[in-house]
């Protein structure tokens, strides 16, 4: 029996699509059970059974309490990667105990982190992200004329997405403008659309009149939107911070430079349409060759199937971060939640009246 802990509704954008797509690919290969991440239970294994998953940044959560229970065949982390400590340090605690840790991340990250996190290198694998062009059908087929192309960031405002960066460019460049869609406190120069729905078709006519998509997280393993927006016809533009680098599909911009990343704005929103044209051709092709599901499970399949389980160098860091108050009665209360659920399924924290009022509060 696989035990999955990873998010695994019914839905196409990560992390859900994560373990939603595992769940379906390795349960055809052997039994397979799903435990959402922030569940607060213990798996206590039968013989040859395998643990894999995320990790949770609160201890007593079901990936980190079960992961020390003896009698696991194999132990796998898979969750995202960067090199912030803010926002992986609660790993430390758990990867001694693990056989593999099969780290979600851009090149960036996986091949340039020292500090803390570089003692964990020998148990990591990298492993891409991936899309379902089926599910984010090509939706930008022509190319504004120069000076009349629009650039969108798609996403929230946690601190790693570094939106104060793309305020100040938003700000600063005069040659056009940039648009968020996403939930967040407003900024100054960045024009907000509030949560869009990509699921509908109202939601696919918003994207389709864009030529870009521009991301500058200071800490972000490798958004998944770089690579929708790929699909969706649209050209991304990020920070190697960002995760992704060195790809013929992908414009990078400095970090934290506003005049640099002006000057490839400007170049992006003046160049000839052949160039945009080329870069989106580029872009199919990475997804379809490289960018692919099949891909990230038969790296999960080879963990499993592997014997590996490197020894680690000995810590000398520590997480030494609080749990925030809010954090623990989120946590509670979804636990709640989920026993509601069992009980009464339209109630619960997936159920109908949940997701209406989840929906609700996103708009």
């Amino acid at each position: 029996m696989i035990h999955l802990v990873y998010p695994h509704r019914d839905r196409i954008s990560a992390p859900d699509v994560i373990g939603r797509t595992l769940l379906n690919q390795l349960g055809r290969d052997q039994a397979i059970r799903a435990h959402d991440f922030d569940r607060t239970y213990r798996i206590d294994p039968e013989p040859g059974d395998i643990l894999i998953g995320h990790a949770h940044p609160i201890a007593h959560t079901v990936f980190r309490r079960s992961v020390r229970r003896p009698g696991w065949a194999r132990r796998i982390l898979l969750e995202p990667f960067n090199a912030d400590w803010q926002q992986v340090g609660f790993i430390d605690a758990v990867i001694d105990q693990c056989d593999l840790f099969l780290a979600i991340t851009g090149r960036y990250w996986f091949e340039d982190h020292d500090g803390p996190t570089a003692r964990w290198k020998p148990k990591m694998v990298h492993v891409d992200l991936a899309v379902d062009r089926a599910q984010y059908p090509l939706l930008r087929t022509e190319v504004a004329p120069a000076g009349q192309r629009r650039f969108l960031y798609i996403g929230n405002d946690h601190p790693g997405k570094n939106l104060g960066y793309l305020d100040a460019i938003a700000g600063a460049w005069q040659e056009g403008t940039i648009d968020w869609a996403g939930r967040g406190a407003p900024l100054r120069h960045v024009t907000s659309l509030g949560f869009v729905d990509f699921s509908t078709a109202a939601g696919r006519d918003i994207v389709s009149t864009y030529d870009f998509l521009i991301t500058v997280g200071r800490a972000d393993a490798n958004p998944s939107t770089v690579l929708e927006a790929m699909s969706w016809g649209l050209v991304p533009i990020c920070t190697p911070t960002s995760g992704y680098v060195d790809e013929p599909a992908i414009v990078n911009v400095p970090l934290n430079d506003v005049a640099g990343a002006c000057a490839v704005l400007g170049q992006l929103q003046r160049a000839p349409s052949e160039e945009i044209i080329a870069l989106r051709t580029a872009a199919r092709t990475r997804l379809d060759t490289h960018y692919r599901w099949d891909r990230l499970v038969d790296q999960v399949r080879d963990a499993i199937a592997s014997d590996a389980s490197p020894i680690l160098a000995p810590s000398t860091h520590r997480d030494r971060r609080r749990v925030a108050p809010r954090a623990l009665a989120t946590l509670l209360g979804r636990n709640f939640l989920y026993g509601l659920e069992k009980r009464f399924p339209n109630a619960g924290l997936h159920g109908a009246t949940m997701t209406r009022l989840r929906d609700r509060l996103r708009r």
